[in-house]
C-alpha cells in the first residue's frame, strides 16, 4: 500500500516549485533583457518554459492538481498561439493519461470496495490501466455474464491528495494567472474545491450515469454506457470506446471536426431539458465519436441538476443582448445578481461584453476557431479597452457558476475542433423562448 503522507509531502514540495521555478525564470529573464536580448522573444520564451513546467507537474501529480490541468486545458483555444504552441500537446495528455498506480493498489482498492474475492466477478482483468486521469484509473475487464467492463478505480489517498492539491493551487493562484491569460484562475480553483468533494463518491457519480443513460437509452445521437456495479470508491461499466475527440481535435478532417462539434452541442443543449442535468466536466477526454457518428459521453462525477432545466434568467440574458435591449438586459441583470451594487455600466458596453454567448447564435452556421475565441479573451481581458472595467462590476451568482463555466468549456472545445456548427437552430429546438419575439412594439 502507498505512503500516503509521504507522497501528500512529495506532492507540496512539487507544487510548491511551480511559483519558485516561475520567478527564477522571470528574474534571468529580466537580466537578459538588460543585456540587450529582445524583450517578447524573451518574454515569449519564458512563458512557454513555465507553461511546460506547470503542465507536466500537474500531469504527473494527478488529484486536485491534475484537474485544474484538465479544467485549463479546454481553455487553451483562447490562448494566444505564440503561448499555447509550446504546451499544447501537454495539456492534451492531461485530458486522458496520467502515471498509473501499480495492481497492489489496485488490488487493496478493489478489496476494499468490493471484497476479498472481487475477482471472482469477472472472468478477465487486464491489469494494465487502459486509461488515467485526475483521481481514479480505469481498467478493461469481462464481466460474469461476459459483458466487457470498465473497471474505475479511485487512487489509494485521493482525498487527502487533492485537499492539499487544492490548497496549494489556492496560494498560487496569482502568480500562475500570467499563464493562462484571458482566464480568472482563483475562481475556478474555488468551484473545483466545491466540485471535487462531490466527485469522491463514485456512487453518486453511477447515479448520475444511470440516469443519463435511462434518458439517452437508443439515442442515434449519444452514447452513454450503462452502470453494472458500484460501490463509494470503485464503479464498473459497459465499455464504449470511440475516437477520443482529442484526435479529431489533433488530425481529423473538415467533416469529422464540424459532426464532432455539432453532436457535442446538441448533447450540451439538450441534456438540461431532456434529463434535468447538466454534465459538468466539459473537456475533450470525456467525449468521443463511435463508428456509427454518436458522441460517446463518459464520467459523470461533475453533474449539475438543473430540475428546472438551463436557468430562465441565463437564456432570457441571451435572449434580450440578442434582440440589444440593453435596458431590459440590464434591469434583470440587476435583480439577478450579476451587477455589483452601486456600479454604473453602459447597456450597450454589457451586450458587447456577452458577444461570446451571442455571436455564435447570430446567424445560421457558425464557425468556432481559436482566433475567435483569443479575440474575445483579448478584448475583455486589454485593459486599455473600456469593456475590461465591466468584468470588475459583474458578479456571477453561485447557482449560475457551474452552468456559466461548462457553456465556456463547451464553447472552448468547439474552438479547438475549428467546427463549423448550426448552433442557433440547436438551441432553437431546446430552448425556442430565446428567439420568440416579446420585444414591446412602437
Amino acid at each position: 500500500m502507498t505512503d500516503i503522507p509521504r507522497r501528500t509531502a512529495s506532492r507540496t514540495a512539487k507544487l510548491a516549485g511551480i511559483p519558485l521555478g516561475v520567478a527564477g525564470r522571470a528574474a534571468a529573464g529580466f537580466g537578459r533583457r538588460l543585456t540587450g536580448g529582445d524583450r517578447d522573444e524573451i518574454s515569449a520564451q519564458l512563458a512557454a518554459k513555465s507553461a511546460e513546467q506547470l503542465f507536466a507537474v500537474l500531469g504527473e501529480l494527478k488529484g486536485g492538481a491534475m484537474k485544474f490541468g484538465q479544467a485549463l486545458s479546454v481553455f487553451e483555444a483562447a490562448v494566444p498561439d505564440e503561448f499555447a504552441e509550446p504546451y499544447r500537446e501537454a495539456l492534451t495528455q492531461l485530458q486522458s493519461a496520467a502515471p498509473p498506480m501499480p495492481m497492489t493498489d489496485v488490488d487493496f482498492m478493489l478489496t476494499q470496495q468490493f471484497g476479498r474475492s472481487w475477482k471472482a466477478r469477472f472472468t478477465e482483468f487486464d491489469e494494465t490501466p487502459a486509461a488515467s486521469a485526475s483521481i481514479g484509473q480505469v481498467h478493461r475487464a469481462v464481466w460474469q455474464d461476459g459483458r466487457e467492463v470498465a473497471v474505475k478505480v479511485q487512487y489509494p489517498g485521493a482525498e487527502e491528495a487533492l485537499r492539499s492539491d487544492l490548497r496549494q493551487l489556492g496560494r498560487m493562484s496569482r502568480i500562475l494567472q500570467p499563464l493562462v491569460p484571458g482566464m480568472e484562475v482563483r475562481p475556478l480553483v474555488a468551484e473545483l474545491r466545491d466540485r471535487m468533494e462531490e466527485e469522491l463518491d463514485y456512487r453518486d457519480e453511477a447515479t448520475y450515469q444511470r440516469e443519463f443513460a435511462a434518458v439517452y437509452e437508443g439515442d442515434p445521437e449519444v452514447k452513454i454506457p450503462r452502470v453494472v456495479a458500484s460501490a463509494p470508491k470503485a464503479v464498473v461499466t459497459e465499455w464504449v470506446q470511440g475516437r477520443p475527440l482529442a484526435s479529431i481535435i489533433r488530425d481529423g478532417t473538415r467533416d469529422e471536426r464540424d459532426h464532432a462539434g455539432e453532436r457535442l452541442a446538441r448533447f450540451h443543449y439538450s441534456a438540461p431539458d431532456r434529463a434535468q442535468l447538466l454534465h459538468a466536466d466539459p473537456h475533450p477526454g470525456n467525449f468521443g465519436i463511435l463508428d456509427d457518428g454518436r458522441l460517446l459521453v463518459l464520467d459523470f462525477g461533475a453533474v449539475a441538476r438543473l430540475p428546472d432545466g438551463m436557468p430562465a434568467e441565463l437564456v432570457t440574458m441571451t435572449k434580450l443582448s440578442l434582440e440589444r435591449r440593453g435596458g431590459d438586459l440590464m434591469a434583470l441583470m440587476r435583480a439577478a445578481g450579476f451587477v455589483v451594487d452601486g456600479t454604473r455600466i453602459d447597456p450597450e458596453q454589457i451586450i458587447s461584453y456577452l458577444a461570446p454567448f451571442t455571436e455564435p447564435l447570430e446567424t445560421e452556421e457558425f464557425r468556432f476557431t481559436r482566433r475567435w475565441i483569443q479575440a474575445q479573451a483579448e478584448r475583455v481581458g486589454d485593459l486599455r479597452n473600456p469593456e475590461a472595467s465591466i468584468g470588475r462590476s459583474l458578479n456571477l451568482p453561485p447557482k449560475f457558476l457551474l452552468v456559466h463555466r461548462v457553456t465556456m468549456g463547451t464553447l472552448g472545445i468547439l474552438c479547438q475542433l475549428d467546427a463549423r456548427v448550426r448552433l442557433r437552430e440547436i438551441v432553437a429546438e431546446w430552448q425556442p423562448e430565446m428567439f420568440e419575439s416579446d420585444a414591446p412594439t412602437g
